[in-house]
């Protein structure tokens, strides 16, 4: 019977290991960072990087759809994550409308590159596809340097 249940546990245990994904083949997408805006500038001022700021509404679908299906991408992520603080923002609140009028926004989504002293470098609008959005991103990193 204790042979029966070690066997039961082990098997248990190993479709439970088998099912967790190990990190590295998990893919990633963009990460957006966390903090206030403030913070967004102050971290791209120190580390040399350029904001990318999506610039979105909750009742954009053009903006869904990047949520959806560009912003997981593995490769824009990659891209994204190494070469940019990525920044999204709800232009209908809090900060969102001062950045809205600032950067004159009218149209979603709204894709900024801005660097790290709130200088906007570039402003792309519409849905991207995620190679689409990765040359926009590289044209942008030419442009600067």
């Amino acid at each position: 019977m204790n042979i029966s249940k070690g066997i039961l546990l082990g098997l248990v245990s190993l479709f439970f290991i088998q099912a967790i994904p190990l990190a590295e083949e998990e893919s990633v997408g963009i990460e957006f960072f966390q903090g206030t805006w403030e913070e967004a500038l102050q971290t791209a001022e120190k580390g040399n990087k350029m904001i990318f700021l999506d610039a979105y509404t909750t009742w954009c679908g053009p903006c869904k759809l990047l949520k959806r299906n560009v912003f997981p991408n593995e490769r824009v992520g990659k891209f994204y994550n190494k070469n940019f603080i990525n920044v999204k923002v709800d232009m209908e609140k809090g900060i969102g409308r001062k950045l809205s009028s600032r950067y004159r926004v009218t149209v979603y989504p709204t894709l900024l590159f801005i660097d790290g002293e709130g200088n906007m470098i570039k402003k792309a609008v519409g849905y991207h596809p995620a190679q689409q959005l990765i040359e926009l991103g590289r044209s942008v990193i030419s442009q600067k340097s």
